[in-house]
């Protein structure tokens, strides 16, 4: 079994993790796509701050595996489907929710036995009607970063 880590935003910034967010894993982005330019932006973010908390080491999250963290009180997961690319899902279980936990090659649920892929959360088995929710999370050097 697979130890949880228990990371708060205030635990983060207590122990100095702050990093820019660099690359967007889940295909989001706040700037313009690039070689295009927007003049209301010039030299400054006109739109809204975005808050990233880092909420594990890049390392912490085995190729091929995954792990459970908590970020702000919720529980999600975390995978490493193929060196350097982090996904993230929620950990509650869309069939009733109950906590779904990381196993050798997949996310399971241990209340009915739901099982969920690890890069797509997707359903491979059990009573779930859908895969788990997607987290947005980026990676910056060796940092897992929220939002």
């Amino acid at each position: 079994m697979t130890p949880e880590l228990n990371l708060t935003r205030r635990n983060i910034i207590v122990a100095g993790g702050s990093a820019a967010t660099a690359v967007a894993l889940a295909a989001c982005s706040s700037t313009p796509d690039a070689g295009t330019t927007d003049p209301s932006r010039s030299g400054t973010d006109s739109g809204s701050p975005t808050t990233a908390t880092q909420i594990a080491k890049l390392s912490d999250v085995p190729v091929g595996g995954g792990i459970a963290v908590t970020l702000d009180g919720q529980a999600i997961l975390l995978a490493q489907p193929t060196s350097g690319t982090v996904v993230a899902f929620s950990a509650i279980c869309p069939h009733q929710g109950c906590k779904v936990k990381p196993a050798a090659t997949e996310f399971d649920c241990p209340c009915h036995q739901s099982r969920f892929d690890f890069a797509t959360g997707n359903v491979l088995g059990g009573p779930a009607p859908r895969g788990l929710d997607t987290v947005t999370v980026t990676v910056d050097g060796n940092a897992v970063m929220s939002g």
